[in-house]
């Protein structure tokens, strides 16, 4: 069900939350999986210094209305976006913040597909996004780490 951490993206994770004081919410295909508490312990027992402190709500919850127009041609980057985009909304206390991940949910990977909105605020995406395209690198991919710590300071 859930698979071990690279030693290594680990180490980096680790040092990204030393460095910043950064809190992890968990927005992958694991909270369909598992607890926030099982994630936690799971984090834990993978050497990863802080526990999940929440989980993104699922699309399906959150938007069904959109979910059952589009469900069978959304795309997971524009789901995983919103969703992300949904917490965001509802803890304004987080004024920093980055989303990593290998699906593309930028700006400007999303607004060539689904926007034609002329206005940036409307533009589907995530203007705080590092894309790591080398799924098996991740953070680990030269760049990256610098690029999540610009956001969180």
């Amino acid at each position: 069900r859930l698979y071990n951490f690279d030693k290594k993206a680990v180490k980096v994770l680790n040092e990204i939350l030393e460095e910043t004081g950064a809190e992890i919410v968990v927005s992958s295909d694991w909270r369909y999986h598992a607890t926030l508490e099982e994630l936690g312990e799971y984090y834990e027992s993978q050497g990863i210094i802080k526990r999940p402190i929440a989980v993104t709500g699922m699309f399906k919850d959150l938007f069904p209305k959109e979910w059952s127009a589009f469900r069978f041609r959304a795309e997971l980057e524009i789901e995983r976006s919103m969703e992300i985009e949904h917490w965001l909304e509802h803890h304004p206390e987080v004024t920093h913040w980055v989303a990593v991940d290998d699906l593309d949910m930028s700006i400007d990977f999303l607004s060539k597909h689904y926007a034609h909105a002329k206005d940036d605020s409307k533009k589907p995406g995530l203007k705080n996004f590092v894309h790591t395209p080398k799924p098996s690198e991740g953070i680990k991919q030269s760049g990256v780490k610098d690029k999540i710590i610009n956001y969180l300071k």
